[in-house]
């Protein structure tokens, strides 16, 4: 296999983005969160929407004090979320809670802490300037004011501000339905496929294992990582080494899912079907073959029907091609399928720690290392053994995949190195 055979990583990305094809829809507010804004949000409404209290104390009017009144006769409350029709004249005040709106005749709030109260009548013990401790409205934003932006990823925060500006619905790019095929006679699964089952689906198949079996790490890797995306309502499937069953699999999940990930069946051997399965199917083949190691043999088609698309991602059989492709290359599709606008990953450069060695290649190397912050707050990015692309066992020390360019002289291996964080420590 020569050079000139394969694509690079960031050709790959480019496909990525040229053919991805996003849906637009509109969604309530209640179910926008984890997708990307499809068209600018405008403010309705000014914030706040009247002036308010910001604190517990009396509302009363600044020109009596300016006038040298300190003693003023209560005359009723206010409390957060409830109209008070009294209108206050000099000398009188009401009591007012944080939220409160300013009854007329006052527009300033002395707050509780500088009062004493005796039969009905407050003394002021602080003298106070024009609009203390008031919110005015709109002071926060006017009406016609931008709150997001078309392509800003919808978190926990922008919900809650998009609320309080009273946004109800949302106009979003869709998140796509994705079908997950394992290939391989020789996987035994320790996933219950049925969980993921649809009406009307074929049966699955599951696999005990024998010892010429392996265990199945795949299924499990990928149905986690996306559900850690955000996604739900996985299609998953086993799938044997037979044209038929291959057919039949890669045929129903292109025709109902937006994404297919597959692993194994791309390379060159006699029972790697779902290359040419696809392309029986209608598939247009896009790429085969990146050069970065591990994941060579990656594979992107794109599958157009009745005025639809799907996208089949092809990925190696090794579950640590499979996990580097996960992080580069998934989730690169993913997000150019749902409107981020920039999808590929988000590098950060690490120093290589003192005395580590990389090994040169013909590929750029995606490698698990580990990520540690060091007491002046540097980043230092070690190498781990066993990078085999079958062997799965540094994960439970990785943190980073990293990102090594080709480079033929050691005196040219870099200092610094291209990281994406892959472990999301909980906060609680």
């Amino acid at each position: 296999m020569t050079q000139q055979d394969m694509i690079s990583i960031d050709q790959a990305f480019e496909f990525y983005e040229q053919y991805s094809v996003s849906s637009i829809y509109t969604c309530p507010l209640s179910e926008a969160h984890r997708h990307y804004l499809a068209q600018d949000v405008i403010s309705q409404i000014a914030l706040p929407l009247f002036d308010q209290s910001a604190v517990d104390g009396y509302a009363l009017s600044s020109q009596d004090i300016l006038d040298g009144i300190r003693q003023f006769e209560l005359l009723g409350e206010i409390r957060a979320g409830v109209r008070n029709s009294v209108a206050v004249t000099t000398g009188q005040c009401l009591r007012i809670f944080t939220g409160g709106l300013l009854a007329a005749g006052t527009d300033s709030v002395a707050r509780q802490e500088i009062v004493s109260l005796a039969h009905g009548k407050i003394q002021l013990h602080q003298t106070i300037e024009k609009g203390c401790d008031v919110r005015y409205q709109g002071e926060e934003l006017g009406v016609g004011t931008v709150l997001a932006r078309r392509g800003q990823w919808l978190n926990s925060g922008l919900i809650a501000a998009l609320s309080m500006a009273g946004v109800t619905q949302l106009s979003v790019y869709r998140r796509p339905r994705i079908a997950v095929l394992i290939t391989g006679d020789e996987v035994a699964t320790t996933y219950d496929p049925a969980q993921y089952s649809r009406v009307g689906d074929p049966p699955k198949t599951s696999i005990d294992r024998e010892d010429h079996h392996v265990y199945d790490a795949n299924a499990p890797m990928i149905l986690t990582w996306l559900q850690a995306q955000g996604y739900a309502g996985i299609y998953l499937e086993h799938v044997a080494d037979n044209h038929e069953a291959v057919q039949r699999a890669l045929s129903n999940a292109l025709n109902h899912y937006d994404v297919v990930i597959s692993t194994g069946g791309v390379s060159v051997g006699d029972y790697d079907l779902i290359r040419p399965v696809s392309k029986t199917l209608g598939a247009e083949e896009i790429f085969w073959k990146v050069a970065q190691k591990p994941g060579k043999p990656m594979y992107f088609a794109r599958y157009q029907h009745a005025g639809r698309h799907c996208y089949l991602l092809g990925l190696p059989g090794n579950p640590a091609a499979v996990w580097v492709a996960l992080w580069v290359h998934v989730a690169t599709l993913l997000n150019a399928l749902q409107g981020c606008p920039s999808a590929r990953p988000r590098w950060q450069m690490a120093k290589l720690k003192t005395g580590n060695i990389l090994k040169m290649d013909s590929r750029e190397q995606l490698l698990r290392m580990r990520l540690d912050v060091d007491a002046h707050g540097q980043g230092i990015v070690s190498t781990l053994h066993k990078q085999q692309s079958h062997m799965l066992s540094n994960l439970a020390t990785a943190n980073v995949i990293a990102r090594i360019p080709i480079f033929n002289d050691p005196q040219q291996a870099p200092d610094y190195i291209a990281c994406i964080p892959t472990v999301a420590e909980p906060l609680l």
